[in-house]
């Protein structure tokens, strides 16, 4: 069975790589990774790599937001499952954007946050199907539920 998995989170560490190591093998069971650009300034540029130069910031991040909300919308909807990370050291919108769009199309997600990060992301956690503290947490809960 192939099962989409989208790794919604930071782009500066190597969580996801983390999270594919923990996974335990599985016979019959794939998975495949996807997530947003981990190139930032690729992410950051890709309007005026399409559509030219912008005459400002401003519309230089509105053309890439578009392209980059079109890219993560496709990936998501074809997910079968989304993890989303939320770390102590970056500000976290896209993430959180990426959780609640998700849980909005009714895909089944995790959510991995600090302690410390509780209170902040207390609704968010309550509307996720479960909210673990670490990678090697969610990597258990997968290794259960594809047992």
């Amino acid at each position: 069975m192939d099962y989409h998995i989208y790794l919604a989170g930071e782009i500066h560490s190597d969580w996801r790589d983390q999270l594919r190591a923990s996974l335990k093998e599985k016979p019959g069971v794939h998975f495949h990774f996807y997530g947003p650009q981990e190139n930032h300034d690729l992410s950051d540029a890709i309007g005026e790599h399409v559509l030219g130069e912008q005459p400002n910031a401003v519309y230089k991040d509105l053309q890439a937001s578009k392209i980059n909300n079109l890219r993560t919308e496709l990936h998501l909807k074809k997910a079968d499952l989304v993890i989303a990370l939320f770390g102590e050291k970056f500000k976290q919108w896209n993430t959180a954007t990426d959780a609640a769009t998700a849980i909005a199309l009714g895909k089944p997600t995790i959510v991995i946050r600090p302690e410390s990060l509780h209170h902040p992301l207390k609704e968010l956690s309550e509307k996720a199907n479960v909210t673990v503290d670490t990678i090697e947490q969610a990597a258990q809960v997968i290794d259960y539920i594809f047992a």
